[in-house]
């Protein structure tokens, strides 16, 4: 384990770098680290382990909730309509009292509405709801579900260690933003949970209700919805706070199944996070566009983030779309407007400076 971060992606203007993002990278299948860019830095899971968590309730909820609601549970979703149409589903309206998120607004609003905080508003809003509804169909009480103590908690930790070892232990349990438990590991640990979850695909219903309603695990031009909508079915995406992207992949190339977890040092860097995700996913044959609108420097993934075998990959991958605007450089040759002597100072009889272009 160790705090050291490494480039990831590269900001140059017309080819001179003016930003560098930094984080860690962790590729495992099975429970082998087949490549690490980046030291083995110590985090918290957060959001990012809303897949596992829900595997406590995953035979209890299996006939109860509609895809939808399956779908929104390991959701850290925008609060659209669909979301909480499909959050209100899980509880009786008399029930939504119970639940302990902290009062929010949509993460996205579209035009200008104005509305009140609601903690059915809270990105984890889904997650906390089918909480509740498997503690009140295993008859767990539901006082106190956000405690660490809690058998809800106490039995995720049971199926991290299914994925772990017998052996593992959080080193830290701190209060996530919503109020649950979130767990610290590794980079590399996380990774591994994320294979397991390749492994397990068909076990129960998470994978599928992720890959049959991608817009309800995150929304509108989130990055894990659209990779779900971009990878036929073979992979899921979860993203979490702070700076966290999750990627469970099936692939012929990897038959124990394929974690790979992204975290960016700063901290949630969308962009930056795309970016990466954009050349894991391509050098295994996956096609995930580009973020839009490109409205920054052009963009340079650091090839050693992607294992040795798989970088010769890279060469196929188009860094750039053609509607990506290209705005740091001009069309034309300035040199040819400037009198070739020492000072490079502009002809007059130059037909930019004459207006004639």
């Amino acid at each position: 384990m160790s705090d050291v971060w490494v480039p990831l992606v590269d900001y140059r203007r017309n080819g001179v770098s003016e930003v560098t993002i930094h984080g860690a990278v962790s590729w495992v299948s099975g429970k082998k680290v087949i490549h690490a860019w980046g030291g083995n830095v110590l985090c918290y899971g957060r959001s990012m382990m809303k897949p596992l968590q829900l595997k406590v309730f995953a035979k209890d909820l299996d006939q109860v909730l509609s895809v939808e609601s399956k779908a929104v549970s390991v959701a850290s979703h925008n609060a659209e309509p669909d979301h909480i149409a499909a959050i209100q589903a899980i509880l009786k309206p008399s029930e939504m009292g119970l639940m302990q998120t902290p009062f929010s607004l949509p993460l996205m609003q579209f035009g200008r509405q104005m509305r009140r905080a609601r903690r059915w508003y809270h990105p984890c809003s889904g997650k906390h709801a089918a909480i509740l509804r498997g503690c009140q169909i295993r008859g767990w009480s539901r006082v106190g579900y956000t405690w660490p103590h809690h058998p809800f908690h106490q039995s995720f930790l049971e199926v991290m260690r299914r994925a772990l070892g017998e052996s593992w232990s959080p080193a830290v349990t701190a209060k996530d933003g919503c109020g649950l438990p979130t767990v610290s590991m590794t980079v590399t640990e996380l990774a591994q949970t994320y294979a397991s979850l390749a492994v397990q695909k068909d076990e129960d219903w998470i994978w599928q209700a992720m890959v049959e309603k991608p817009d309800l695990v995150g929304g509108f031009n989130r990055l894990d919805s659209t990779i779900l909508k971009s990878c036929g079915g073979q992979v899921i995406a979860k993203e979490g706070a702070d700076g966290l992207l999750g990627l469970a992949i099936r692939h012929p190339e990897f038959p124990d199944g394929l974690g790979i977890v992204i975290k960016i040092a700063h901290g949630w860097d969308t962009t930056a996070t795309w970016f990466v995700a954009r050349y894991c996913l391509g050098v295994l044959g996956f096609h995930l566009r580009n973020p839009y609108r490109l409205d920054r420097q052009k963009a340079h993934v650091v090839p050693d983030l992607i294992p040795p075998p798989l970088r010769p990959r890279m060469q196929e991958i188009v860094p750039f779309d053609p509607w990506d605007p290209d705005e740091d450089r001009w069309e034309f040759n300035f040199e040819n407007y400037v009198r070739p002597h020492e000072g490079g100072v502009a002809s007059s009889d130059s037909p930019a400076l004459r207006g004639d272009v």
